[in-house]
């Protein structure tokens, strides 16, 4: 279905293209001695950035010719001296919340199975069984990663891996969206990976040996030795604390949205030679990505929450 809404799209662009003069937008009152109104042809850039950016409004099924509404989302307006900040939900709060949504009632529900089977028949069956395999692998692979006594760490990042990864799930849905294609709710993410590494820092250290990861002072060298380097290195390790979240942040954002926009491309070869006898090969095409998809969406979310095990576990044995 949205394969089909996203065909349909294109060929309006490749329309568009071949005659812009019938292809226009409404912008602002003409001058006087020009037409009726101030018009220009709209790119194949105005068509698919939608499908990527968040925005005030969420598709839903209708019966049109696009296969496609709109839901315009409401605005809560709040006035700060002479500014005004809307603090209404936007298309990807929305799937953030949905995702968060499904995320809880699925583990509930493996949760209650994994307990029902285990007093019914001495061990978890069907899909409960599934996922304690699948957290049993997760939570062996982040407690190498967090080192020695840091099983208090394994929730927060499990948490970081599953909710994730159904945002990832989210965009490959039929008028779906993918939140983690967005930096803020990505910088978000990062930001909270961020805190708890400072945090188990500060625990594992204590204060001193927390600010040791922020000036560095080589114990085993003499004075005139540390001086010079503590002036060149403290800054590189304060960058260095502000890079690991940048990364997490880049990397998972460039990762998710580069999937949508390859499938825009393939489906983009329509337009390129403007017939729908060669529509076969970029569909398959698309279609092989979206399967692909799936794949990067699992595979993101665990290097996101491997990463940030990682984090955890450098700082806590920064002391060694």
């Amino acid at each position: 279905m949205r394969l089909r809404s996203i065909l349909v799209t294109m060929v309006a662009a490749a329309a568009a293209m071949a005659a812009p003069a019938r292809v226009v937008a409404q912008t602002q009152p003409a001058a006087p001695e020009q037409s009726p109104g101030l018009q220009h042809a709209l790119g194949p850039a105005d068509l698919i950035m939608p499908h990527i950016l968040d925005s005030k409004t969420v598709e839903v099924p209708c019966v049109n010719r696009e296969w496609a509404c709109q839901w315009r989302l409401p605005s809560w307006p709040v006035h700060i001296g002479d500014t005004t900040i809307d603090l209404a939900p936007t298309k990807h709060v929305i799937f953030m919340l949905l995702a968060a949504v499904l995320c809880l009632v699925t583990l509930v529900a493996a949760a209650r199975a994994h307990a029902k089977g285990t007093r019914e028949h001495g061990h978890p069956t069907g899909f409960a069984a599934g996922m304690e395999s699948a957290v049993l692998l997760l939570r062996d692979i982040f407690k190498e990663a967090v080192g020695p006594h840091g099983d208090g760490y394994i929730p927060f990042v499990l948490t970081l891996f599953f909710f994730i990864l159904f945002m990832n799930l989210m965009g490959l849905l039929p008028y779906g969206s993918t939140p983690t294609g967005d930096l803020t709710v990505n910088a978000t993410l990062a930001a909270c990976a961020f805190v708890a590494t400072e945090a188990a820092g500060m625990i594992a250290l204590g204060p001193a040996g927390y600010m040791k990861t922020v000036v560095y002072w080589p114990s085993d060298l003499s004075v005139g030795i540390k001086l010079p380097l503590t002036f060149i290195m403290t800054p590189v390790e304060i960058i260095s604390k502000f890079t690991k979240p940048f990364a997490l942040t880049i990397r998972l954002f460039a990762n998710m949205i580069a999937g949508h926009v390859i499938v825009l491309s393939m489906i983009g070869l329509i337009l390129l030679f403007g017939s729908w006898l060669v529509a076969v090969p970029p569909v398959a095409m698309a279609f092989g990505i979206m399967l692909l998809e799936v794949l990067v969406a699992f595979i993101q979310a665990f290097i996101f929450a491997l990463l940030a095990a990682v984090f955890i576990g450098q700082i806590r044995m920064a002391a060694h």
